[in-house]
């Protein structure tokens, strides 16, 4: 079978709840955020996950995302990988979009960017390259789990996808969800996206 990417996006914090931009920020999880990254790891245990046996799972290092690995029951696993770690926001790192609203009317950061931080172009070729990884002919069909950030798990579905970056303004991602890329008639396909009926149980 064709590889696919689990996405998980990790737990709840106090920047992700007030909605400031979190990029390099280490942030810890709230304890909403923990008992969701608890919840996600039973979801993925049970059927039709069953643990992930032979799942390659990778993490970003920031610790929201670390920890929700490991709470989630796959931190042995795990391999810290920086192309999963979320956009650098730069100037913006910290401010709520209506912050930003009002230093710079009608910015979109899929379109406009950010100051100081990373280039459209930068977070395009790591999404890329997670992409590139979870297809190559040395992984042998194995899926890949990864453990990371709002902004960077939706660029990476849209280059799945093949599509350009701004795509991802119009797939949403919440905390501790779970997506699933896949493929449909042998193209690349969301199967499943934002999931978190496991938080509601």
């Amino acid at each position: 079978m064709a590889p696919r990417i689990l996405l998980a996006r990790h737990g709840q914090t106090e920047w992700s709840l007030s909605g400031r931009h979190t990029g390099r920020t280490d942030i810890p999880l709230l304890e909403e955020g923990r008992r969701g990254a608890k919840l996600l790891g039973e979801r993925l245990h049970r059927a039709p996950y069953e643990g992930l046996p032979g799942v390659e799972v990778r993490t970003s290092p920031l610790v929201r995302a670390s920890e929700t690995c490991e709470l989630a029951g796959f931190g042995e696993r795990a391999t810290a990988w920086d192309a999963l770690m979320e956009w650098d926001y730069g100037a913006y790192e910290g401010l709520t979009p209506a912050q930003i609203q009002e230093m710079r009317p009608g910015w979109f950061i899929w379109r406009d960017g950010v100051p100081d931080g990373e280039t459209l172009a930068e977070v395009t070729a790591r999404a890329d390259e997670v992409v590139s990884w979870a297809r190559s002919a040395d992984r042998d069909g194995r899926d890949l789990l990864v453990f990371a950030h709002g902004h960077i798990l939706r660029s990476i579905g849209a280059r799945w996808l093949g599509l350009p970056l701004d795509f991802a303004s119009r797939i949403r991602l919440n905390p501790t969800s779970l997506s699933v890329l896949g493929w449909a008639y042998g193209e690349p396909a969301i199967e499943t996206w934002n999931e978190s009926g496991h938080l509601t149980g």
